[in-house]
């Protein structure tokens, strides 16, 4: 009878030991995926910052710069398509999706490059406080941004190294956590911009 016993209670160690194991690996990518959604949260932030600052940046300019009504244009489109984009927790998991919200950054990201381009150009407007305050702040949204960015990508590379190890990989299977996606550099980002006075 005690061998019986020491079997069933040998047996249950066991079985706990495996039941913590496992419960480990769970709790392991639940804190990790949470890092990556908190880390998310904190890109959509800055992005509906950059969203909120716009609009005032456009009408200051739009006084200033009457005759450069294209660049104008380009911003409020290229906000009114990030704007309009719906963003939801499975863009980080849908490379599609996510491919689109980048584009759409992207893009203006470029349209307000533009923007500061002119500024240079027109000494009027350059000049006016209310101008130049709204560009420093775009330009620390930017790298609020460019921050947080990076910020996601480690949380993803954290979450994404843990997953996709043995045999955490079975187990986040098993419950369906999936492989978060990262931010990559646009296109032509890795030559140097040519700067011509």
């Amino acid at each position: 009878m005690k061998k019986g016993w020491i079997v069933l209670l040998a047996v249950l160690g066991v079985l706990v030991f495996i039941g913590m194991s496992l419960a480990g690996f769970y709790n392991g990518l639940v804190a990790l995926d949470e890092k990556v959604t908190q880390s998310w949260a904190q890109v959509e932030n800055v992005y509906q910052r950059r969203l909120d600052l716009i609009p005032n940046l456009v009408e200051t300019v739009k006084g200033y710069a009457a005759h450069e009504k294209t660049t104008l244009e380009t911003i409020t489109e290229a906000r009114a398509r990030v704007g309009s984009m719906n963003l939801s927790q499975d863009t980080i998991t849908d490379p599609q999706k996510f491919q689109a919200f980048q584009e759409a950054q992207s893009g203006l990201t470029s349209a307000l490059s533009r923007l500061l381009v002119v500024s240079e150009n027109y000494p009027d407007l350059k000049a006016n406080q209310s101008f130049i305050a709204l560009q420093a702040e775009i330009e620390g949204t930017e790298n609020r941004i460019a921050v947080e960015r990076g910020r996601f990508n480690e949380a993803a590379q954290a979450f994404n190294t843990r997953f996709r190890t043995f045999p955490t990989n079975v187990i986040g299977g098993m419950f369906g956590f999936k492989v978060k996606e990262y931010f990559k550099s646009e296109v032509g980002a890795n030559k140097a911009p040519k700067v011509q006075f």
